[in-house]
Formats: C-alpha cells, structure tokens, sequence
C-alpha cells in the first residue's frame, strides 16, 4: 500500500461525485418512481380483482430480484480486490460497465406488448439484469472511496461531495421525470384508463433514455477525473478467510445494520410520496416541489456535515440527525389534507437531519476497511464495500416489497377514490413506519465502537506498518 499521504483535489472531488450522480439518476428513480411505475402503467389493469393479484406478484418480483442481487454484490466485491490493472482495481468497471448501465436502464422501463404473464417474465429478467448491471459498476465505485485517500477526514469530505451530487441527480429525477413524462408520452388531460397507461409507458421509455445517456456520460468523467493512492497488496487469501474477517468486523456488522435500517425507511416513505399527495392531498403534482424541497435541504446538509463531523464526531453526529428525523415523521402523521405549508416545513426540517446521515454513514464504512486492515493485517476494500452495498440493496428489498404488499393489504388500486382505510395504510407507509425504523437506526448507532481518536491512532500505526514493508522490500 503507497502509504504517501495526499490531498484530493476539488477536481476529484467532483470526478468522484460525478459517479454517484450517474448511479442516482436511475437509483432516485426506483426510489420515487418505480412503484408507482409499475401499479399504475406496467401492469395497469381496469380488472380490480386481478389487479390485487398482480400487485402482490409484484411485491413478490421485487423481493426475489433485490436479494438475488445481494448474492451478487459480495461477488463483485471479491472481483474487485482481485482485479489488478493499469488503471486499478476499481476504477476500470466503471469503463467496462457504463454502456450495459445505460442500456439496460432503458429496457427496465420499456413496457411491451404482452399479456399480464409475459410482462411478469419480462421484468423479472429486466430488473434482475438491470441489478446485476448495477452492482458491477456501483460496487467498485463505492470500494474506490476507500483507495482515494488514507486520510479518513479527507475521505467524509469526498463522501460530502459524493451525496451532495447525488441529491443534486435526485433534484434532477424528481424535478423532471413527471413532466419529461408527460411530455414524452403526450399525456393529455382527458386521457384515462388503457389510453393514460400506455401514454405513460412510452413517456417513461423516453425519460429513462434520457436519463441513460445522461449516467453513461458521467460514469465515464468520474473514471477520467479519478486515482488510486492506496495500492494493496495482491489478495492471496481465501474467500473464506475474507468472510470470516467480515463477520468478526464489529464496527462493519453495526453499520450493515444502520444501513439497512436506514434504506429500508427511506424506501418506504420516499414509494409512498406519489400516492400520498394523489389520494391524500389530491394533487399529484404538488409531489414535485415536496421532494424538491427536501432533497434541497438533504444536499446542503450533506455538503454541510463534513463540518459537524469535525466537531461532534460521525457516531454522535448520527444518532441525533436519525432520532430527530423520527420525530419529524411522527409528528408529520397529524398533519391534515390543506395543511400544505405545514407538510412543507416537516419535509424541510426531516431531510436536514436525514438527508446527510448517507454521508456519514459511507465514510465510517472506508474506516471499518482501515480497522480489519489494523486487526487482521490484511486488506479487503472492495468485499467490505459490497457488503456494505448489500445493506442497502436489503433495506430496498424490504422497504420496496413491505410498501407494495401493504398497498394491497390496505386495499389500495390504481386511479379510483381510495376507500379511508387505504388512505390510513398510505398516511402510515408515509410516517410512522419509516419513523421506526429511523429510530432503530439511532439506537443501534450507540454500540459502534470506533471514535475518531481510535481511527487516528489506527490510520497512524497502518502507515507505519507499510513503511517498514516497503523498506524490508527494497533491502
């Protein structure tokens, strides 16, 4: 490992957030979008009764596709510490993977011509791929963090970077995609029904190209405008032993935790957004400036934390901004119909605190890679990076699927008056359930165990180490 200390420029700064624009472009989308993509356009149906059906088949098509997905990070993690090239170990997937990223972004999002059984097997072959084409860039992306930079500071600042260009893409998706819809699709308002859905359908084709070349574009910028200061050695171990390090890794074990718990809840409200302001408020397109409003405040938080850090730490720093972001959603559930400012002003101050908890979160993942590294003596980045990827992609297969699944339990269908009980299942997937789970992402943050005096002293003794190698090599 090249121990030699160095400052990331603005420039890489910005080439490495230029990634997780690219991921969040398509990421934001299936946060805010996907559900309703697919109950209301997808698999659009008139049928009431077979509507119930395809809704809880879909519940089932997100469950099995996200955790197969998850299988699949840990491999790509594994890939990633084994690949040796002139350019990296992490850095080249984002070349090799940019072009399949956008290209099938845009196919999970076409919606053919087949019966409600050949629409089925299309998406589970379309969403499958199009999370197995995800991991194999997103993956390397998140581990290449971890590679930037041997300062922990320096890495919570390019982390900072990181989540404020992919709030910035969020800004891009949910400002956008309802009116690039729209437009695309030339939906009219007199339109209804099978003429809505299909008018819909070609709009969201069109958008997700857009946005696919768009993503493709910046992958390739952030592979430009990147380095790789820490070089491990080759990784001679076996899986085996590199799973045992993982699953005696505290620190990694609380944040896979947190992680999961924080996606899941963010899933869950963030689904319910469209629906709520369709059926509970009665306008679907004042959803627009809410979720613009709040990821606003989730960017300039998450430029902003970088500098609490500093002096309250990331664990303390966590637990407030997490069990303050649940009693926002608490509070937001007693908000009525016409209190819009109201609803407003709860958006604004829930994504202030929660908004930057991603950021915080990410870094203390590059400094669980530095204690396994100070406790075993041996490096493994990207497996630590995928994993920690899987919390997130088991936090949206819980989080999406439950959302889905409970629509249908509360008796939820597409493009009718929802009966009181529905409208209840929606104000609950919309606050108190996501509060929970935000809660539980406090509670559990008090038992991470590393401070940032612990990680200096850690980062200190690793480089220490190194030297004495790289002089016991050129002896």
């Amino acid at each position: 490992m090249n121990t030699k200390t160095q400052k990331l420029t603005f420039f890489e700064k910005t080439g490495y957030a230029f990634g997780d624009a690219a991921s969040n472009l398509f990421w934001m989308t299936f946060i805010y979008f996907q559900s309703k993509f697919y109950t209301d356009v997808f698999f659009y149906t008139p049928d009431a009764k077979l509507e119930d059906t395809l809704l809880k088949k879909l519940a089932i098509l997100l469950l099995l596709t996200r955790f197969f997905d998850m299988g699949f990070d840990l491999f790509m993690g594994v890939m990633g510490d084994r690949t040796n090239t002139r350019w990296g170990k992490f850095r080249p997937y984002l070349l090799w993977f940019a072009v399949p990223f956008g290209i099938i972004s845009f196919l999970t999002f076409t919606t053919p011509g087949f019966g409600p059984n050949g629409k089925l097997i299309y998406a589970y072959i379309t969403l499958s791929l199009m999370m197995m084409v995800y991991s194999a860039i997103n993956i390397p992306y998140s581990a290449l963090m971890g590679v930037i930079s041997p300062d922990s500071q320096e890495r919570t600042s390019a982390s900072s970077y990181r989540f404020a260009f992919a709030y910035g893409a969020g800004l891009v998706v949910q400002f956008s995609t309802l009116y690039l819809v729209d437009y695309f699709g030339r939906v009219k308002p007199e339109m209804g029904g099978v003429l809505l859905a299909a008018a819909k359908a070609h709009g969201y084709q069109l958008t997700m190209g857009l946005y696919a070349v768009a993503a493709t574009a910046l992958f390739f910028l952030t592979f430009a405008l990147t380095k790789e200061r820490i070089q491990p050695a080759p990784q001679n171990t076996s899986l085996g032993r590199d799973l045992s390090d993982l699953a005696t890794n505290l620190p990694w074990l609380i944040l896979f935790f947190t992680g999961t718990l924080t996606v899941c809840s963010v899933a869950i409200r963030s689904g319910a957004i469209l629906y709520y302001f369709q059926y509970y408020v009665g306008n679907e397109k004042l959803s627009v400036a809410f979720m613009v409003a709040g990821t606003l405040l989730a960017l300039l938080g998450s430029i902003a934390i970088q500098h609490v850090t500093k002096v309250s730490g990331r664990k303390a720093t966590y637990i407030g901004l997490a069990v303050m972001g649940a009693i926002f959603l608490v509070v937001s559930y007693w908000v009525r119909p016409e209190q819009i400012a109201l609803m407003f002003v709860f958006q604004v101050l829930y994504s202030a605190v929660t908004g930057p908890t991603s950021a915080v979160l990410w870094a203390m993942f590059a400094d669980s890679a530095d204690y396994s590294e100070w406790r075993t003596g041996r490096r493994a980045t990207g497996l630590i990076f995928s994993a920690a990827g899987m919390s997130n992609k088991l936090g949206w297969a819980i989080g999406g699927p439950v959302a889905v699944w409970l629509l249908a339990s509360f008796g939820y269908q597409a493009g009718v008056a929802q009966t009181p009980h529905a409208l209840h299942g929606i104000m609950l997937l919309f606050t108190v359930i996501p509060a929970i789970g935000f809660l539980l992402t406090g509670l559990g943050m008090i038992f991470y165990p590393l401070n940032e005096a612990q990680m200096k002293k850690m980062q200190g003794e690793l480089q220490v180490r190194q030297a004495k190698g790289e002089e016991m090599a050129s002896a």
